[in-house]
């Protein structure tokens, strides 16, 4: 299988629909079933000027609309996924593929869109609404997969999204920037403190490959999140952006057998 984690396009290019759809019409053409995750710059940054000023929440109607038409079916070729339709996020789905537990998460940069749009000084009542509806969703997924994963005696979970909710190259971060996600970080944590098996947290965003374990004990995101326990079997990877010129994409093979769960291998972008 394929996963987009995000970002069809730069910060700084328009969110038209024809660029939309160019992509969609890209991801149509896969030979294997794809499953891809929104990012922040195709709808949540979408109001700057150099993106065409456009109201974001209409943007992410429109990417629901064109990406997840068929909810419940992946992207590519077609493969049956569990998703939130009933809950109006079709985008956040569940699978288990290799004796693991997948979900998408759909989180974004930009504090999960409670950054304040340009003109205002804060976010509007109609973002904190919307983002709280859709973190609330994100929470259950998470949990779903977790369940999946104990009922099933599955060997792991995999979990992917957008943001980077532990930017390493940010040198100063504040948690004014970061405050939505605290509710997501203490599920991951509670989460697999439970679970006896890895866990993996895959994220693009920062747009540099990375492997770390930012909720260990000792970590400094603890403190900086205010969040309670820790979660030694967690393990973050961040995917390279096509910010790289030809960008590396990541290839993840499921282990059989030893210490190591998962496979990395970056390959060079065509």
């Amino acid at each position: 299988m394929v996963t987009h984690l995000g970002d069809i396009k730069s910060g700084s290019t328009t969110c038209t629909d024809e660029r939309f759809a160019r992509v969609r019409h890209d991801f149509n053409g896969f030979a294997d079933p794809l499953v891809y995750t929104p990012g922040d710059n195709e709808w949540t940054d979408c109001h700057r000027p150099s993106n065409g000023g456009y109201q974001p929440l209409e943007r992410l109607a429109t990417v629901r609309s064109l990406f997840f038409s068929q909810p419940g079916t992946t992207l590519g070729a077609p493969a049956p996924v569990a998703s939130q339709a009933d809950r109006g996020i079709p985008e956040n789905v569940r699978w288990a593929r290799g004796n693991l537990s997948f979900a998408t998460l759909h989180v974004v940069g930009s504090n999960d869109d409670l950054a304040p749009w340009t003109g205002n000084t804060a976010s509007t009542d109609a973002q904190v609404a919307e983002e709280h509806n859709r973190m609330a969703a994100v929470v259950e997924n998470v949990r779903a997969a977790f369940r999946e994963a104990k009922t099933r005696q599955l060997r792991g979970v995999v979990l992917m999204q957008q943001a980077d909710m532990f930017d390493p190259t940010v040198v100063d971060p504040s948690f004014s920037d970061y405050s939505a996600f605290k509710p997501l970080v203490q599920t991951l944590i509670d989460e697999s403190r439970r679970y006896d098996g890895p866990v993996y947290l895959f994220n693009g965003d920062s747009h540099r490959f990375n492997q770390d374990r930012p909720l260990a004990s000792g970590s400094s995101w603890l403190d900086f999140y205010g969040v309670k326990h820790s979660a030694d079997n967690l393990r973050r990877v961040t995917v390279d952006g096509s910010d790289l010129g030809e960008a590396d994409w990541l290839k993840v093979t499921v282990q059989p057998r030893g210490e190591e769960l998962l496979a990395f291998e970056k390959v060079p972008g065509a």
